[in-house]
């Protein structure tokens, strides 16, 4: 029976927390060029896009945590004044990358916000960051995070009071604990369809630290018996609660990876969170609801700024 209940286990978190949505749907990086085309023909009730749109740089910024080193991206609005901007910085899932998140800071950037996108150390085989897969859990994650928070602050193009956090995935799951220890520096919060689901994913698979092996072929890479380990006895909900400001959650209804359910619980588990549900879309967004996804974060951004 145990052999069956793991087994049953991996095939319901097979694609977990990679962004890469299974049978053909749409990843979690999807084509939001497109979206960014259709966004101006495109208005809802409670945000209108302004009919031009700013022009993009980027660069790459590496970050520092310790003997570790973090590999990223910025992309900043174009300016000839010196001007500080609200910054979002995207946290990618298991197994992907800053790459996954570069559509998405395209989009923000044309709209007058800092993005910055980066690999987790460890966070996959071909990180460009530090660190082994084998080291790597969402508490290694939060760390790499937080050291990223800090560095930003430092930046002169960052509006300090205007720091969001955007995750997708096993990302959001990241995003979320690292906004609940950090509320005075993050002024906004965005989920989408974040994991809350891997303590059950791990329990699921493990009954004691005991039974996990110091390295694990988990969906499609080897991960260390740190990355379960610390999930056996973890209430995430009871941490991700002290965060008390508005939270923007993206989810769809047909998402078998990490089911809905899991996003209407953060919902009332929060002090002040948003759930917006997409119908009949899965673990990632493919065009007309992706470009509603961007609305969604854009609306979002703009009523939270300071």
């Amino acid at each position: 029976m145990r052999v069956l209940k793991k087994g049953l286990a991996m095939v319901f978190i097979v694609s977990l927390l990679t962004g890469i949505v299974p049978f053909g749907s749409q990843m979690e990086n999807g084509q939001f060029g497109k979206a960014a085309a259709i966004q101006a023909k495109t208005k809802t009730k409670d945000y209108k896009y302004k009919s031009s749109t700013l022009k993009v740089k980027s660069a790459t910024l590496k970050v520092a945590r310790g003997k570790k080193t973090i590999y990223g991206k910025i992309f900043l609005p174009k300016s000839k004044k010196k001007k500080k901007f609200p910054t979002v910085i995207y946290s990618h899932g298991f197994g992907g990358s800053y790459e996954y998140g570069v559509d998405y800071a395209k989009a923000l950037a044309k709209k007058g916000y800092a993005v910055y996108c980066f690999d987790f150390c460890g966070g996959s085989p071909d990180s460009r960051s530090s660190g082994s897969t084998l080291d790597m859990s969402i508490f290694t994650e939060q760390k790499d995070l937080e050291a990223v928070i800090k560095s930003l602050k430092k930046k002169k193009y960052v509006d300090k009071k205007n720091i969001f956090l955007f995750g997708t995935s096993q990302g959001g799951a990241v995003s979320a604990i690292t906004a609940a220890e950090h509320q005075k520096e993050i002024r906004g919060l965005i989920l989408f369809y974040p994991a809350f689901v891997l303590v059950d994913n791990a329990k699921s698979l493990f009954n004691s630290v005991d039974e996990i092996p110091d390295k694990y072929y988990f969906m499609w890479m080897n991960v260390g018996k740190t990355y379960f380990k610390d999930l056996l006895d973890y209430d995430i909900y009871e941490d991700i609660k002290a965060y008390k400001k508005k939270v923007l959650i993206v989810h769809g209804d047909a998402d078998d990876i990490v089911p809905l359910s899991y996003s209407r619980k953060a919902v009332k588990t929060y002090s002040s969170a948003d759930l917006k549900e997409i119908k009949g879309v899965g673990h990632g967004f493919d065009g007309a609801e992706e470009d509603k996804a961007i609305k969604y974060i854009l609306s979002y951004l703009n009523k939270q700024k300071k």
